[in-house]
């Protein structure tokens, strides 16, 4: 049964807090859970408004927005230092996406965000003005920024008279509201009817956004210290931990939940989930939905392909188009968004591997140059594409390997990273590889199936959903060797049997369609909002 048909308060007044936001500011897969489940939220005919930081390289204007006829000051002590910081509030109306339904962004604008040039971490620009910014470490400022954005958000919606139903904290960065609306007078009492929801999109260590000055922490939030020192995991005061007796907590997966819990690859988080569950807090699993409309390759106008094609019909005469497109960029060397080294040969009956996205350990990128260092010399009848930015290590690697003599016309690597630009390389590419560490739930294999590009995974935490030999091809060891056996089944199967291949396109694309699209995992968060409703009633 689904939510709203049983005796609860309907939702009708969302708000979401986030760092990112697909189309504005986004440094991975956050950005774009917060656009599509609030545009879903918007579609079931609900309000929705989303808070995030005006960074320094968003330009307002432009984007839509326009300045509310609103400033004010938020307290931002600094240990036996009084601050306060002002801000300002630039507003946009999305498109209605339902008659009844509506969609309003809010984007907080101060001097501390405006001097940022990255959501995360400092760019090669900061590095040359200043040689303690190190490029990729992050902000210095990372925690009071984060608390700067909750205190911000929570004085504009009683500067607006908004009395959510709920409000949506989405990762660390925003998991200190949930206590502070309870522990702080005035906020108790304003915001009594409403529940929180936290979710965590990434657990892993060094993504909390816990902090070890603990007096600091305890002044910039104006949180008690008992508060603070009964949420501490390593020493450090941690926001997941503050986050789970104030709100309804859950991640983006169902397994990644499980592992959380249950196994030994929660030291990869510092124990937080086992740390929850001693506590009884029930961490719940919701793994992510995607809007299949905005990654539909039988429209290839908005996405910058080169011709239409449809996996799900089996018609793939477009997706070699796009192919050839891309190879001919390729080969005369005239992609301007990114550094390229080596090639590709024009070899249409031969497999192409690709990858987008971060260059680090998390991200397998270690496995796979292991495996493509033993692979390459052995088999010469496959290609691969690689676009991303991250470890300087990896990327020397990789980036000798593609500028190896022996590898000529069969490796590429892209250096940066450009939207569009990616979405031609899961349009061109037959498996798309997925080699993580650790992954809550994993977009990219998605996104690589809507598009015909198998995925081939490491089967942990959400990328449990792609079925072996069904929509992709899994393996279960986080070693090179494992990742290049997977990697030589899909060859085999690609050689020697390619209706194979296409039932297992056509497969991907109807489990998405089935089970995955936003519109059906939007019921599951309606159950967590009523939950943290009812916590509050």
């Amino acid at each position: 049964m689904a939510p709203e048909s049983r005796h609860y308060k309907k939702i009708n007044n969302v708000w979401m807090l986030t760092r990112e936001y697909d189309g504005l500011a986004g440094a991975g897969g956050v950005k774009d859970v917060a656009r599509q489940l609030a545009e879903a939220l918007a579609r079931s005919g609900r309000k929705v408004s989303v808070v995030l930081p005006l960074y320094g390289f968003m330009d307002p204007g432009p984007l839509g927005f326009t300045p509310l006829d609103l400033g004010f000051d938020i307290d931002m002590d600094y240990a036996g230092e009084p601050r306060r910081e002002y801000v300002r509030v630039f507003a946009k109306t999305a498109k209605p996406a339902a008659k009844k339904g509506a969609l309003a962004l809010y984007l907080i604008d101060a001097a501390r965000y405006l001097e940022k040039k990255s959501v995360y971490t400092y760019t090669a620009e900061d590095e040359a003005l200043d040689p303690f910014h190190r490029q990729g470490s992050g902000h210095f400022d990372y925690f009071a920024m984060n608390v700067l954005l909750q205190k911000a958000a929570a004085a504009l919606m009683i500067r607006l008279d908004e009395h959510p139903d709920i409000i949506h904290c989405h990762d660390g960065h925003t998991a200190i509201l949930p206590a502070m609306l309870r522990e702080t007078e005035g906020w108790r009492h304003y915001f009594a009817e409403t529940g929180c929801v936290v979710t965590i999109h990434n657990a892993g260590t060094g993504y909390h956004q816990e902090v070890g000055d603990l007096p600091f922490a305890e002044a910039i939030t104006g949180l008690p210290s008992s508060l603070i020192t009964a949420n501490l995991l390593d020493g450090k005061f941690d926001p997941f931990l503050a986050a789970s007796t104030y709100a309804v907590m859950n991640t983006v997966s169902e397994n990644y939940a499980r592992e959380l819990r249950e196994t030994d690859d929660d030291a990869l988080t510092g124990m937080l989930g086992h740390r929850l569950l001693a506590r009884g807090v029930v961490l719940k699993g919701v793994t992510n939905g995607i809007n299949p409309a905005d990654f539909d390759p039988a429209k290839p106008k908005p996405l910058g392909l080169a011709a239409a094609f449809d996996p799900a019909s089996g018609d793939l005469a477009g997706k070699a188009k796009c192919r050839r497109s891309l190879l001919k960029d390729l080969a005369q060397r005239s992609l301007k968004t990114v550094r390229q080294t080596g090639t590709l040969d024009d070899r249409p009956g031969i497999p192409l591997f690709t990858f987008v996205g971060r260059f680090s350990a998390q991200k397998g990128v270690d496995k796979l140059l292991g495996a493509l260092e033993t692979l390459l010399p052995s088999d010469q009848n496959f290609q691969v594409l690689i676009q991303g930015s991250g470890s300087k290590e990896i990327e020397t690697a990789l980036s000798g390997l593609a500028a190896s003599r022996k590898n000529l016309g069969r490796i590429c690597l892209l250096r940066g990273y450009d939207q569009q630009l990616a979405t031609r390389i899961y349009a061109a590419g037959d498996f798309f590889l997925i080699p993580s560490r650790y992954e809550p739930c994993g977009l990219t294999d998605y996104i690589a199936q809507l598009f015909g590009n198998l995925p081939i995974v490491h089967h942990i935490g959400g990328l449990v959903k792609v079925k072996d030999g069904e929509t992709g091809f899994a393996y279960p060891e986080h070693k090179s060797a494992a990742l290049m056996g997977a990697m030589q089944k899909a060859m085999q199967t690609f050689r020697d049997n390619p209706k194979k291949i296409q039932a297992m396109q056509q497969a991907a694309v109807k489990t998405i369609h089935d089970t995955y699209t936003w519109d059906k995992v939007l019921t599951h968060y309606l159950s967590l909002y009523h939950e943290a409703v009812s916590q509050v009633q």
